[in-house]
């Protein structure tokens, strides 16, 4: 006969044997579902609202929606048993007309790159019916419900690894307060590691790696998926509590600051900025950054050269960003870490040929929504490499929306891999000076509400 654990046991177990974290359903932004149940059948209704992880709090069934054109959730409450070796959440239906269900979901929010989709596993729910509770078998029960996400797909790219991941994650559990436990598939250990400060912020339980569970866990509810909004965006309009991206940083406040204290602010306001300056291999390289260096510095910042790399610790990174006044980069995945930036504080995107659309959507305009003072440096044509390589007339330089409309192949191939910048130092000055102004102005703001609170 098995012994059932209780959560509560199998939280402190959790703490003595692994790092926390995983990710969990969600209510879908922007659908137009709404599921409602009674004690025994499950009703699929269209409303403008759906409900979200955590309420169903009586009855059993399965629903779905996969209207959204990033992402399908699935959801199964009542007696949910969750067998890994099978990728299955069997749901025990003591109400006939709940049994002989049977849905397959990939749990990650890019589901329109079937090339993607291919590399995340599929999760099984289904449905049974049992006679009475003698056929219910548990060796973990749970009292909270479990969300369930993957971190195969893009992982291993920071901006993906944000959008797709930890930001949806955030929508769809910050509600439940801690109270649920997150099922990883596709579970990259290093990944828990290197966001385990994060992840702590959103469960207190123990993050299951589902392909390599061999215990029958039990649930109230299960959520298959994570809910998205928009690229690097979180729409209070579809939240619980209006969150809305300045909420999601300050959980990484709360994640990262304890035991770090912010420089002193300086009264005077004569204090040199701090920019810290992106620097790329490979390709969109900055080849004059020596001299742009001297020049930031002469302009009047401390200037600091900064690689990320993907074993980067996040809660280093944090502090250097969190107390810098100016971020700077080419356009990259690398800029996803203005998320540590202060809001208020400035951030200057340098802008590629061919990039205009990609850096306003996935940096620029998220960037304003979370209160950072934004600068678009778009370079010149003789900025570009690009113009040693094609002739002067060339649509790759003339009209790069024209190649970019050829696809994505055509753009990764030209515009993200095969360029470098040649910043007009000249010109660049003036944006140097800009982001100065801004920044000591941000500096002066902060001693005064120090001084003043």
């Amino acid at each position: 006969m098995k012994k059932t654990v209780s959560s509560k046991r199998f939280l402190l177990a959790a703490t003595i044997v692994a790092i926390g974290f995983v990710i969990f359903f969600g209510q879908q932004s922007a659908l137009p579902s709404h599921f409602e149940c009674n004690k025994s059948v499950v009703h699929m209704v269209t409303s403008e609202r759906i409900k979200i992880p955590g309420a169903y709090k009586y009855g059993e069934g399965i629903v779905c929606n996969r209207s959204h054109s990033r992402t399908d959730i699935c959801l199964a409450f009542g007696h949910v048993q969750m067998n890994a070796t099978s990728s299955l959440f069997m749901l025990n239906a003591f109400n006939e007309n709940n049994s002989g269900i049977e849905e397959k979901i990939r749990p990650y929010t890019r589901k329109w790159e079937n090339d993607v989709m291919d590399l995340v596993n599929e999760v099984t729910l289904k449905s049974k019916l049992v006679q009475n509770n003698s056929m219910l078998n548990c060796d973990v029960k749970h009292e909270v419900p479990a969300i369930v996400f993957s971190t195969g797909g893009y992982t291993g790219n920071v901006y993906h690894e944000f959008n797709d991941g930890i930001i949806p994650l955030y929508i769809t559990s910050q509600h439940l307060k801690r109270e649920v436990v997150l099922v990883n598939v596709d579970c990259r250990n290093w990944w828990l590691t290197k966001y385990d400060e994060v992840l702590n912020q959103l469960t207190k339980y123990r993050v299951i790696n589902f392909e390599n569970e061999t215990m029958i866990h039990c649930f109230p509810e299960v959520t298959v998926g994570v809910s998205i909004h928009d690229e690097m965006t979180i729409d209070p309009s579809l939240m619980p509590n209006n969150e809305t991206i300045l909420d999601f940083r300050a959980l990484l406040d709360k994640a990262y600051r304890p035991g770090y204290q912010l420089p002193e602010k300086n009264p005077s306001g004569t204090k040199r900025p701090a920019l810290v300056i992106l620097v790329r291999d490979g390709s969109r390289v900055i080849l004059n950054l020596k001299q742009l260096v001297k020049l930031a510095q002469h302009v009047g910042f401390n200037v600091t050269l900064w690689k990320p790399l993907p074993t980067t610790d996040l809660k280093a990174t944090y502090r250097l960003l969190n107390s810098s006044h100016v971020l700077m980069g080419v356009h990259g995945a690398a800029l996803t870490h203005f998320l540590f930036m202060r809001p208020s504080t400035v951030f200057i995107q340098i802008i590629p040929l061919g990039t205009d659309w990609a850096s306003r959507n996935y940096y620029g305009d998220p960037a304003h929504k979370m209160g950072l003072q934004y600068i678009g440096y778009k370079i010149g044509i003789n900025e570009s490499t690009l113009s040693d390589k094609y002739r002067e007339n060339d649509t790759v330089l003339m009209n790069p929306t024209e190649i970019v409309r050829q696809g994505w192949s055509a753009t990764k191939q030209i515009y993200l891999e095969s360029q470098d910048v040649r910043i007009d130092l000249h010109q660049f000055k003036n944006t140097l000076m800009d982001a100065k102004r801004r920044a000591i102005r941000f500096i002066r703001q902060e001693y005064r509400k120090g001084h003043n609170g």
